[in-house]
């Protein structure tokens, strides 16, 4: 069935500088704000832009991800001639094609976009918070006769060396793309999602080189030089890249410190949507308190709990203080425990008595329990 724009998101990096919290997760699938998982945004995009086909590129630690996407009827994309279909790494004849980059993997399942004979392509990543229409994108991609189309936003001075960064005249027209300069030209960020129109995608992907496998450092720069049409579209929401521990924990932050967050709790303009669980309401028992914080389904809390955000299954035992603390799921506090400015990893175990406190943000795991903290008396 013909559709005029398919989406495809890329799942499959490792995502190394979250640490230990991606060492047997894929990023998409980490956990955010108690409630969510990185993905639902991205997922909850595509519904709410009325897109109904998204084929989902991954590689690494691929099952908790698909298992708990599943057929995609948590966000209404579980639909015929369309929904939801996994792209997973696959050998042919005495090679196993593992993706090298991120155009690399678009080109390996090549033959998923032929299906649909769709006029546009969105390529999105899995692990960023935000709320976009991608139809007022695909708008923008024809009303500036564009051949490609970057989604781009400002970052700050300190981050923009993390990202592809955009020179743009007043037309939008993209001048110059750099990936992840050491001395940024500017701080109009590569979102990383892009449109391309799909007669130069193929184009493009068929001659390039072997070794250009990667969209922002090689095909997006050597389509300017072959002035190909490639338009800015710029973004002026919330959005944050959630690549590293102190995003994620400034990302918890500023839900915590946002009553309107994305329109989370009040709007229905574009709802997030995520997986339901079907886990017990949480609890406060008598020695318990929450302030200015998330506590998801099935949490046990007995301690004390200030702007923090705990997710699913954590027991938090009598006499205990969490404060400014972002804690994954399934996490176990003991008794009299205090902690503040961390990241607690999923399924860690904290004895009682055990104290951190740092000066900067940490991150807690079951390996460095006793070299970021200690046990007081």
């Amino acid at each position: 069935m013909k559709k005029t724009m398919i989406s495809m998101i890329l799942v499959g990096g490792r995502g190394t500088r979250l640490g230990d919290i991606t060492n047997a997760t894929a990023k998409p699938a980490v956990s955010f704000g108690a409630k969510y998982r990185l993905i639902d945004f991205t997922l909850s995009n595509i519904t709410n832009s009325n897109l109904d086909v998204c084929g989902i590129v991954t590689q690494y630690e691929p099952f908790d991800l698909m298992y708990y996407i599943g057929s995609g009827a948590s966000w209404d994309l579980d639909v015929l001639d369309g929904g939801i279909r996994f792209l997973t790494p696959y050998s042919r004849k005495d090679d196993v094609l593992w993706q090298k980059g991120t155009a690399h993997a678009i080109k390996q399942y090549y033959g998923f976009i032929k299906d649909y004979q769709p006029s546009y392509i969105l390529i999105l990543s899995g692990d960023h918070i935000y709320k976009m229409d991608y139809q007022k994108m695909l708008d923008h991609h024809l009303r500036h006769n564009a051949e490609i189309t970057i989604a781009s936003t400002p970052v700050s001075e300190q981050e923009a060396n993390r990202f592809g960064i955009l020179e743009v005249n007043e037309q939008n027209k993209v001048l110059a793309f750099t990936e992840k300069p050491e001395h940024p030209n500017g701080n109009l960020a590569s979102m990383g999602i892009y449109i391309f129109s799909v007669n130069v995608l193929e184009e493009l992907l068929q001659k390039a080189d072997p070794e250009d496998i990667d969209f922002g450092k090689n095909i997006i720069p050597k389509s300017i030089q072959l002035n190909k049409a490639v338009s800015s579209y710029k973004f002026e929401g919330y959005w944050r890249d959630v690549g590293t521990i102190e995003s994620l924990y400034l990302a918890n932050m500023d839900l915590l410190d946002d009553p309107d967050f994305l329109g989370l709790n009040s709007s229905k303009d574009m709802p997030v949507y995520s997986k339901s669980l079907n886990l017990n309401p949480h609890v406060i028992l008598s020695g318990g308190s929450a302030k200015r914080s998330i506590i998801a389904d099935g949490c046990l809390i007995n301690g004390e709990v200030i702007h923090s955000t705990i997710a699913y299954e954590t027991v938090i035992e009598p006499g205990t203080k969490v404060i400014d603390c972002v804690v994954l799921p399934n996490v176990s506090i003991g008794r009299d425990c205090f902690l503040r400015n961390v990241v607690i990893n999923k399924g860690v175990i904290i004895p009682d008595n055990y104290r951190c406190d740092p000066l900067a943000l940490t991150l807690i795991t079951d390996t460095n329990l006793f070299e970021v903290g200690e046990i007081y008396e």
